[in-house]
């Protein structure tokens, strides 16, 4: 019987999940499998893989073989370099410390890598969040700005209507006073002529 190692589909609509298992060649893609490795979540930055490394080097050295997804996902974990560790003890070239020692020294170089990753992705997370808030202020002040030369306007036409009133209350002001003027004339004149005409008949 050929085994592959390869991805089982879990998980929703647009967020897969998937199961790392052992399964028969023939056997549908999430159908029945022989033994579950481990999972891989690719719905995060950094993927999140989870994986018993042992068991899938076991089942390597019996003959299963890996789809290329899943021999890159091992890979990426160290099981292809477990494996290959374990070959050359078997040969002899190495024993089981420097094999061990190897393994240990890589699973530190990758850990500073994926660390490294990590930092860098929240780095420029913290950036990208910064330059949001800053746009965001940006457009407040601007916002605040607009409102304030609104009102601005606002008052200047209000005291612009306000100082039109007045000009008008004043002008109407003084054209009474003129009429007033010219009938307190016109009726002084009236009361003139009248006493003139009264002395001229008393003098007749």
């Amino acid at each position: 019987m050929s085994v592959k190692i390869r991805l089982q589909r879990h998980g929703k609509k647009g967020k897969p999940f998937y199961w790392i298992v052992a399964a028969d060649a023939r056997a549908k893609r999430d159908g029945k499998f022989l033994e579950k490795l481990g999972t891989y979540n690719p719905n995060v930055n950094p993927a999140i893989i989870d994986l018993d490394i042992d068991v899938t080097v076991t089942w390597l050295q019996n003959g299963a073989q890996p789809t290329d997804t899943a021999r890159a996902i091992l890979s990426y974990k160290g099981v292809m370099l477990k494996n290959h560790l374990a070959g050359g003890v078997k040969k002899g070239a190495l024993t089981e410390e420097q094999a061990a020692a190897k393994f240990t020294a890589w699973l530190d170089e990758k850990s500073g890598k994926v660390t490294a990753k990590e930092d860098g992705l929240a780095k420029s997370q913290a950036d990208v969040k910064a330059k949001a808030l800053e746009a965001e202020k940006a457009v407040n002040e601007a916002r605040v700005n607009a409102v304030k030369e609104a009102e601005a306007a606002l008052i200047a036409e209000a005291k612009a209507v306000e100082a039109a009133a007045v000009a008008e209350k004043e002008a109407a002001e003084a054209t009474t006073e003129e009429v007033v003027e010219e009938a307190t004339e016109e009726a002084a004149t009236e009361e003139t002529k009248t006493e003139e005409a009264t002395e001229e008949k008393s003098a007749e």
